[in-house]
């Protein structure tokens, strides 16, 4: 079995966790609620403040389905209890953000402005012009919406200029010289 699977996932008093007809995982928490569809190769068992994910049979996907249904529960936890922020920043003259409702305005050096429609359960904040935070329970979409503004422009190899996460190191590369 995985080494990931084998460790319980501990949750506190806060946090009710059912499970409906032994097909969806329920989890609500003090910041909202989330569901999870399980597999026939995964068994899943609440004791008391914990809960004990193994695998139904011997083959290598359900050995491995375990842990990655362990990691996808633990992630669940956390994201009722304390949430996810990812961080973006724009570089470059002329770059901006700001939100307007559920659609973040972005000017990235485009002809046009790049409007962005804000996914249910995600919160978007402007703190600055060239800050964007994002905040949501679900680990995968908060990401998903990082990686989605990240795209609109990416940050080029010369000057650094784009769409960048907020510690992320960009390796700038050294432009040609004339001989």
């Amino acid at each position: 079995m995985s080494r990931i699977a084998k460790q319980p996932v501990s949750f506190p008093e806060s946090v009710q966790i059912s499970i409906k007809d032994e097909e969806i995982l329920h989890i609500q928490g003090q910041k909202g609620e989330l569901e999870l569809n399980l597999i026939s190769q995964v068994a899943v068992k609440i004791e008391s403040d914990q809960l004990l994910v193994n695998s139904t049979s011997k083959s290598k996907f359900s050995r491995a389905a375990a842990g990655t249904y362990r990691s996808l529960i633990n992630n669940m936890v956390i994201g009722v209890t304390e949430g996810y922020k990812k961080e973006l920043e724009l570089v470059g003259v002329g770059y901006r953000a700001k939100t307007q409702g559920k659609m973040l305005n972005l000017t990235l050096g485009f002809s046009h402005p790049v409007n962005y429609q804000i996914p249910d359960g995600i919160e978007i904040s402007t703190p600055s012009q060239t800050e964007v935070v994002i905040n949501g329970i679900d680990k995968q979409k908060v990401g998903q919406v990082a990686a989605e503004l990240r795209a609109f422009r990416p940050p080029e190899p010369y000057k650094g200029k784009g769409v960048r996460y907020k510690d992320e190191q960009i390796t700038l590369k050294e432009t040609k010289k004339q001989v």
